[in-house]
């Protein structure tokens, strides 16, 4: 008799995640909180996320032998230069080597250098101009669309019923302005990149993938970054497209939408 169980055949691939910035602060914290829901391809430049990954596993000093938890998810570490020519490419041919297709694109790494002393105050900030414009608008961007050219623009129904997507991480300061701080040149990346987000928004809507971000404030000074994962993961679960997401000190739930 049948015991209820699907056939082999019918039971879906869990969800594959492509993640930059992953050994920072929101990389860690969604590799270690997530790494048994979805296989996380984690792209790091120097730190890795403290998650058991393809490098290492965790090991009980009492009990070496036994099967622990924290080693069920895979992990697989990418360490790449986003800023490097063909970086881009080589992360996304990995990444469908490895598992074959990606049904979430989260981008998390960024570039951020404040100028105190304001953007008229020597060259410094001149000089940050296409650096913050090139890992926050421009890496997004090159991932999103290698990735739909190799993969998402050919499997139309299959993105639709596997509700694939991309989140980028944005900030606030991408939509508010906060004064004597220096944020200007990182604030203007920022709102490239919410704006770039509704643009690809509409046009990856044409093969079935949507593109969305999240706007936290400081984290985790401010907003909880387990808060900032748990809406990567919420932009995720929805069908919204297009939608910037803020997370601020007075709205930390991530299920209060407010798009600039």
């Amino acid at each position: 008799m049948p015991t209820g169980e699907p056939p082999p055949a019918a039971i879906a691939p869990r969800r594959v995640c492509l993640l930059t910035g992953a050994g920072g602060t929101l990389g860690d914290t969604f590799c270690r909180l997530y790494a048994q829901r979805y296989d996380i391809v984690a792209v790091c430049r120097r730190r890795r996320p403290r998650v058991a990954s393809q490098h290492e596993s965790f090991v009980d000093p009492v009990e070496p032998d036994v099967d622990l938890p924290e080693n069920r998810g895979q992990v697989y570490i990418v360490t790449a230069d986003l800023e490097q020519e063909h970086e881009i490419e080589r992360i996304v041919d990995i990444a469908l080597a490895r598992f074959g297709h990606v049904d979430l694109l989260v981008n998390n790494a960024a570039y951020s250098n404040w100028h105190p002393q304001g953007v008229v105050d020597g060259t410094a900030a001149l000089r940050d101009v296409d650096r913050h414009f090139s890992m926050n608008v421009g890496v997004p961007l090159r991932l999103a669309v290698r990735l739909a050219q190799q993969s998402w623009v050919r499997e139309d129904l299959t993105n639709r019923a596997r509700n694939r997507n991309v989140v980028n991480v944005s900030s606030l300061a991408g939509s508010k302005l906060f004064p004597h701080q220096g944020q200007g040149i990182y604030a203007a990346s920022k709102a490239a990149l919410n704006q770039l987000t509704r643009h690809l928004g509409s046009e990856f809507a044409s093969f079935g993938v949507r593109v969305n971000a999240v706007a936290p404030n400081s984290f985790p000074s401010i907003v909880s970054t387990e808060s900032v994962a748990r809406a990567v993961v919420r932009l995720d679960e929805e069908s919204v497209t297009g939608r910037v997401l803020v997370l601020d000190a007075d709205a930390l739930q991530p299920s209060t939408p407010a798009d600039p």
